[in-house]
């Protein structure tokens, strides 16, 4: 008798377990039914904000060249915007800046569909480093999970060029990237058919999506840092003048109490 209970108490609760695990299976699905349609939202959602991105894109550009008209009155404004940016500074060494020096404008431009890709183009004055006045490198999307990337092959003068010209080693400064010891590198070196590099990504996204829509932020910043440090140096001065005629004027009390 009591063997027989214990039978069917098993079986009771083993029909228990079984009742709920279809139930939680039949919830599991209902909850995944609803994801499903909530990414079929999200999913429009983005292409709605591609549409608004690509509509707008065309409003901004007239906006974008009257900014770079002003800029272009503003001594080493792309220089010292990429020095003040947290990521960017660490690509430029010293040779490189003295070549920015020559940057008169830098641009980013979506392509009609904003899904299939941008470039990032830097327009340069005559300079002793390189023929060309454009440098351009572009990243196009032609099918999901995959980027093709092309870039203007430096055209660099006698005598200059990478590693000649570029001697980074030369006041014994290096990058922590030892294989990428120069900015220009970036558009030199030997690109994957469809894929990017790390950082090939990181320095592309830092300028078309944080530095290009306001580069004033990053000039701003240096030119604030520059103005406090002289504040406080000047500061240190006027105390240092200060220090200076008190001293003078205790060693006086000193000999008037002496004499």
């Amino acid at each position: 008798m009591v063997a027989a209970e214990a039978k069917k108490a098993k079986i009771d609760e083993e029909n228990a377990e079984e009742q709920i695990d279809a139930q939680l299976a039949v919830s599991v699905e209902k909850l995944q039914d609803i994801q499903d349609d909530l990414e079929k939202i999200n999913e429009e959602v983005v292409e709605k904000i591609l549409e608004i991105n690509q509509q707008y894109s065309e409003v901004r550009k007239p906006i974008y060249d009257k900014r770079q008209d002003v800029i272009k009155s503003i001594p080493d404004f792309w220089l010292t915007a990429f020095m003040s940016h947290p990521l960017l500074c660490g690509i430029l060494s010293e040779e490189d800046q003295k070549i920015f020096k020559y940057l008169s404008s830098l641009d980013v431009e979506e392509f009609k569909d904003v899904k299939s890709g941008y470039s990032i183009s830097f327009n340069f004055n005559p300079n002793p480093f390189f023929e060309d006045s454009k440098l351009t490198k572009s990243f196009t999307f032609p099918d999901e999970g995959l980027t093709k990337v092309t870039a203007t092959k430096i055209k660099w003068k006698d005598g200059k060029g990478l590693p000649n010209g570029v001697d980074h080693d030369k006041k014994g400064n290096k990058r922590p990237h030892e294989e990428d010891e120069s900015f220009f590198s970036w558009f030199s070196e030997t690109l994957k058919e469809d894929d990017v590099d790390e950082i090939d990504d990181e320095i592309a996204e830092a300028i078309k999506d944080d530095l290009w829509p306001n580069p004033l932020t990053y000039f701003s910043n240096e030119t604030d840092e520059m103005d406090f440090e002289g504040d406080v140096s000047d500061q240190e001065e006027d105390g240092n003048d200060e220090d200076e005629d008190g001293d003078g004027e205790d060693d006086g009390g000193e000999e008037a109490e002496g004499n």
